[in-house]
């Protein structure tokens, strides 16, 4: 459900300015989605699940990293 939230804010904000846009509740729905595979990756023992989901996370909070500074800036 997270996962598909996320794609439909991100698709109602670029239908708003009628041009392509991310918000930030795309990054934070990304990382609980992630949160939740990752919990259920290690219940599972799944060494190829867990790297897989710990990359993504990387990845999204990289993304919230740079924005904060960005408007910080």
């Amino acid at each position: 459900m997270l996962f598909t939230a996320r794609f439909l804010v991100q698709w109602i904000a670029s239908e708003r300015a009628r041009r392509s846009v991310v918000p930030l509740s795309f990054w934070y729905f990304s990382i609980l989605g992630g949160l939740i595979l990752l919990a259920y990756a290690i219940y599972r023992k799944d060494p190829v699940f867990i790297l897989g989901q710990s990359t993504g996370l990387a990845i999204y909070g990289r993304n919230l990293w740079l924005i904060h500074n960005e408007r910080n800036a």
